[in-house]
Protein backbone atom coordinates (compact mmCIF):
# COMPACT_ATOMS: atom_id res chain seq x y z
CA UNK A 1 0.00 0.00 0.00
CA UNK A 2 1.46 3.43 -0.80
CA UNK A 3 -0.31 7.32 0.08
CA UNK A 4 0.64 10.21 -1.50
CA UNK A 5 -0.50 13.78 -0.36
CA UNK A 6 -2.83 15.40 -3.16
CA UNK A 7 -0.88 19.04 -2.44
CA UNK A 8 1.02 21.76 -4.23
CA UNK A 9 1.23 22.72 -0.44
CA UNK A 10 5.12 22.23 0.01
CA UNK A 11 5.29 23.31 3.66
CA UNK A 12 2.48 20.85 4.92
CA UNK A 13 4.06 18.08 2.60
CA UNK A 14 7.15 18.21 3.88
CA UNK A 15 6.10 18.21 7.30
CA UNK A 16 4.55 14.45 6.80
CA UNK A 17 7.49 13.05 5.04
CA UNK A 18 9.12 13.01 8.09
CA UNK A 19 6.64 10.42 9.38
CA UNK A 20 8.06 7.63 6.76
CA UNK A 21 4.50 7.52 6.01
CA UNK A 22 3.98 9.48 2.41
CA UNK A 23 4.86 7.68 -0.84
CA UNK A 24 4.62 10.39 -3.32
CA UNK A 25 2.75 13.48 -4.04
CA UNK A 26 0.07 13.87 -6.87
CA UNK A 27 -0.53 17.62 -8.39
CA UNK A 28 -3.17 19.44 -10.64
CA UNK A 29 -3.65 22.65 -12.56
CA UNK A 30 -5.73 23.48 -9.71
CA UNK A 31 -3.55 22.72 -6.77
CA UNK A 32 -1.10 24.78 -8.14
CA UNK A 33 -3.31 27.85 -8.73
CA UNK A 34 -4.00 27.54 -5.43
CA UNK A 35 -0.34 27.46 -3.99
CA UNK A 36 0.02 30.64 -5.71
CA UNK A 37 3.71 29.42 -7.14
CA UNK A 38 5.48 28.18 -10.72
CA UNK A 39 4.82 24.65 -10.55
CA UNK A 40 8.47 23.90 -11.20
CA UNK A 41 9.48 25.54 -8.26
CA UNK A 42 7.14 23.40 -6.28
CA UNK A 43 8.16 20.71 -7.97
CA UNK A 44 12.17 21.10 -6.97
CA UNK A 45 11.33 21.86 -3.85
CA UNK A 46 9.26 18.88 -2.99
CA UNK A 47 12.27 16.77 -4.70
CA UNK A 48 14.85 17.98 -2.54
CA UNK A 49 12.56 17.38 0.49
CA UNK A 50 12.78 13.73 -0.88
CA UNK A 51 10.11 13.44 -2.48
CA UNK A 52 10.09 9.91 -4.60
CA UNK A 53 7.22 10.08 -6.67
CA UNK A 54 5.49 13.59 -7.86
CA UNK A 55 2.41 13.55 -10.81
CA UNK A 56 3.39 16.44 -12.73
CA UNK A 57 -0.16 17.25 -15.28
CA UNK A 58 1.02 18.72 -18.14
CA UNK A 59 -1.93 20.12 -20.83
CA UNK A 60 -2.85 20.97 -24.27
CA UNK A 61 -2.53 19.63 -27.54
CA UNK A 62 -0.65 15.98 -28.60
CA UNK A 63 2.22 17.01 -29.53
CA UNK A 64 2.17 19.72 -26.86
CA UNK A 65 1.99 17.76 -23.77
CA UNK A 66 4.38 15.01 -25.09
CA UNK A 67 6.81 17.95 -25.31
CA UNK A 68 6.03 19.53 -22.18
CA UNK A 69 6.17 15.58 -20.47
CA UNK A 70 9.72 14.90 -22.38
CA UNK A 71 10.73 18.48 -20.90
CA UNK A 72 9.67 17.77 -17.44
CA UNK A 73 11.09 14.22 -17.47
CA UNK A 74 14.59 15.66 -18.87
CA UNK A 75 14.67 18.44 -16.33
CA UNK A 76 13.58 16.40 -13.25
CA UNK A 77 14.48 12.77 -13.79
CA UNK A 78 13.09 9.63 -12.26
CA UNK A 79 10.68 11.43 -9.84
CA UNK A 80 8.68 12.70 -12.24
CA UNK A 81 5.69 11.02 -13.53
CA UNK A 82 3.87 12.76 -16.16
CA UNK A 83 0.09 13.03 -15.74
CA UNK A 84 -2.47 13.12 -18.51
CA UNK A 85 -6.03 13.04 -19.48
CA UNK A 86 -8.26 10.12 -20.19
CA UNK A 87 -9.09 11.25 -23.59
CA UNK A 88 -7.51 10.06 -27.11
CA UNK A 89 -5.19 12.82 -27.27
CA UNK A 90 -4.10 12.16 -23.56
CA UNK A 91 -3.62 8.38 -24.28
CA UNK A 92 -1.64 9.01 -27.20
CA UNK A 93 0.72 10.79 -25.51
CA UNK A 94 0.61 8.30 -22.53
CA UNK A 95 1.49 5.63 -25.02
CA UNK A 96 4.09 7.70 -26.27
CA UNK A 97 5.58 8.25 -23.23
CA UNK A 98 5.73 5.13 -21.56
CA UNK A 99 7.56 3.52 -24.73
CA UNK A 100 10.31 5.49 -23.79
CA UNK A 101 10.19 4.55 -19.82
CA UNK A 102 9.08 7.72 -18.63
CA UNK A 103 5.60 6.58 -15.80
CA UNK A 104 2.46 7.92 -16.66
CA UNK A 105 -0.38 8.87 -14.49
CA UNK A 106 -3.78 9.20 -16.58
CA UNK A 107 -6.05 10.51 -14.79
CA UNK A 108 -9.65 11.94 -14.73
CA UNK A 109 -10.65 7.91 -14.93
CA UNK A 110 -14.80 7.53 -14.47
CA UNK A 111 -15.31 4.15 -16.00
CA UNK A 112 -13.67 0.42 -16.15
CA UNK A 113 -13.60 1.02 -19.92
CA UNK A 114 -11.50 4.29 -19.80
CA UNK A 115 -9.17 2.11 -17.38
CA UNK A 116 -8.67 -0.86 -19.96
CA UNK A 117 -7.63 1.70 -22.28
CA UNK A 118 -5.42 3.42 -20.08
CA UNK A 119 -3.86 0.13 -19.30
CA UNK A 120 -3.62 -0.31 -23.02
CA UNK A 121 -1.72 2.96 -23.51
CA UNK A 122 0.88 1.81 -20.77
CA UNK A 123 -0.05 3.80 -18.16
CA UNK A 124 2.20 3.76 -14.66
CA UNK A 125 -1.07 4.62 -12.70
CA UNK A 126 -4.72 4.98 -13.51
CA UNK A 127 -6.62 7.53 -11.06
CA UNK A 128 -10.21 6.90 -10.55
CA UNK A 129 -11.97 9.94 -8.87
CA UNK A 130 -13.86 8.50 -6.63
CA UNK A 131 -15.68 11.98 -4.80
CA UNK A 132 -16.44 12.90 -7.93
CA UNK A 133 -18.38 9.66 -8.71
CA UNK A 134 -20.27 10.04 -5.61
CA UNK A 135 -20.92 13.21 -6.69
CA UNK A 136 -22.71 11.77 -9.67
CA UNK A 137 -24.67 9.19 -8.40
CA UNK A 138 -22.48 6.34 -8.85
CA UNK A 139 -20.31 4.73 -6.03
CA UNK A 140 -16.54 5.48 -6.54
CA UNK A 141 -15.26 2.78 -4.05
CA UNK A 142 -17.22 0.04 -6.42
CA UNK A 143 -15.76 1.51 -9.80
CA UNK A 144 -12.35 0.93 -8.06
CA UNK A 145 -13.10 -2.68 -6.97
CA UNK A 146 -14.76 -2.97 -10.84
CA UNK A 147 -11.25 -2.02 -11.94
CA UNK A 148 -9.40 -4.18 -9.43
CA UNK A 149 -11.48 -7.19 -10.65
CA UNK A 150 -10.92 -6.38 -14.14
CA UNK A 151 -7.01 -5.98 -13.77
CA UNK A 152 -6.59 -8.67 -11.88
CA UNK A 153 -8.32 -11.27 -14.32
CA UNK A 154 -6.55 -9.85 -17.07
CA UNK A 155 -3.04 -9.73 -15.74
CA UNK A 156 -2.99 -5.80 -16.23
CA UNK A 157 0.49 -4.28 -13.73
CA UNK A 158 -1.31 -0.67 -14.04
CA UNK A 159 -1.60 0.79 -10.31
CA UNK A 160 -5.13 2.04 -9.48
CA UNK A 161 -4.21 5.35 -7.73
CA UNK A 162 -7.53 6.25 -6.33
CA UNK A 163 -8.04 10.17 -5.85
CA UNK A 164 -10.84 12.61 -4.88
CA UNK A 165 -10.97 10.57 -1.47
CA UNK A 166 -13.62 12.92 0.65
CA UNK A 167 -12.96 10.67 3.98
CA UNK A 168 -11.28 8.02 5.73
CA UNK A 169 -13.72 5.41 4.45
CA UNK A 170 -13.05 6.20 1.14
CA UNK A 171 -9.45 5.51 1.91
CA UNK A 172 -9.85 2.29 4.03
CA UNK A 173 -12.30 0.83 1.01
CA UNK A 174 -10.55 1.51 -1.57
CA UNK A 175 -7.76 -0.18 -0.30
CA UNK A 176 -10.37 -3.20 0.32
CA UNK A 177 -11.39 -3.26 -3.19
CA UNK A 178 -7.97 -3.00 -4.43
CA UNK A 179 -6.67 0.23 -5.17
CA UNK A 180 -2.30 0.53 -4.73
CA UNK A 181 -2.45 3.83 -4.03
CA UNK A 182 -4.50 6.47 -2.04
CA UNK A 183 -3.97 9.92 -2.64
CA UNK A 184 -5.40 12.37 -0.20
CA UNK A 185 -5.38 16.04 1.33
CA UNK A 186 -3.63 16.29 4.47
CA UNK A 187 -6.45 16.76 6.53
CA UNK A 188 -7.71 13.23 5.79
CA UNK A 189 -4.46 11.77 6.15
CA UNK A 190 -4.69 13.36 10.13
CA UNK A 191 -7.51 11.74 10.53
CA UNK A 192 -6.41 8.63 9.64
CA UNK A 193 -4.51 8.21 13.09
CA UNK A 194 -7.48 9.20 15.21
CA UNK A 195 -10.58 7.07 16.90
CA UNK A 196 -12.59 8.04 19.77
CA UNK A 197 -11.40 4.57 21.36
CA UNK A 198 -7.99 5.75 21.10
CA UNK A 199 -8.87 8.96 22.69
CA UNK A 200 -10.53 7.17 25.66
CA UNK A 201 -8.05 5.01 26.16
CA UNK A 202 -5.48 7.52 26.15
CA UNK A 203 -7.11 9.36 28.68
CA UNK A 204 -7.49 6.65 31.00
CA UNK A 205 -3.65 5.53 30.73
CA UNK A 206 -3.05 9.16 31.20
CA UNK A 207 -5.05 9.18 34.80
CA UNK A 208 -3.64 5.90 36.18
CA UNK A 209 -0.25 7.30 35.17
CA UNK A 210 -0.69 9.84 37.20
CA UNK A 211 -2.42 9.05 39.86
CA UNK A 212 0.71 6.12 40.10
CA UNK A 213 3.12 9.02 40.33
CA UNK A 214 1.24 10.63 43.07
CA UNK A 215 1.34 7.57 44.75
CA UNK A 216 4.83 7.13 44.67
CA UNK A 217 5.68 11.20 45.25
CA UNK A 218 3.89 10.61 48.72
CA UNK A 219 6.22 7.34 49.47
Amino acid sequence: MQIFIDSADTQEIKAKLASGLVDGVTTNPSLIKKSGRDPEEVYQELIDAGVPDISMEVVGTVGEMYEEGVRLYEKFGEQATIKVPCTQDGLMVCYQLSKIGIRVNVTLIFSVAQAILAAKAGATYVSPFVGRCNDNSFSGVELIRAISGTYCSQGVRTKILAASLRDVHHVSRCYMYGAHVVTMPVKILDKMYDHVLTREGLDIFQKDFDETQKLLNND
